[in-house]
């Protein structure tokens, strides 16, 4: 009976030693993900913008820009230059 109540306490310390160590790892990892996201200084290319031809909205760093306007293609951007030139 006392070596069952031993391996009883043995396991319950080992299971909440993992735990802790689980928990600790997790932490862990989420402060470096949260180093990196900072490090990187790339608030402007989470941005998204608005295709003025065809309103199709893309991140800012799959766009062309010219002329102030954003664009989700070159044809895009050569059809909508081409109109603005007619008007």
């Amino acid at each position: 009976m006392n070596l069952l109540i031993i391996r009883l306490i043995i396991f319950a310390v080992l299971f909440f030693a993992g735990l802790k160590l689980y928990s600790m790892y997790r932490e862990w990892k989420l402060d470096r993900e949260e180093l990196l996201d900072h490090d990187t200084g790339d608030s402007d290319a989470n941005q998204i913008v608005r295709c003025t031809y065809c309103k199709v909205h893309l991140p800012e760093n799959d766009a062309l820009r010219e002329r102030g306007e954003w664009f989700c293609s070159s044809a895009h951007r050569d059809k909508y230059l081409e109109e603005q030139k007619d008007e």
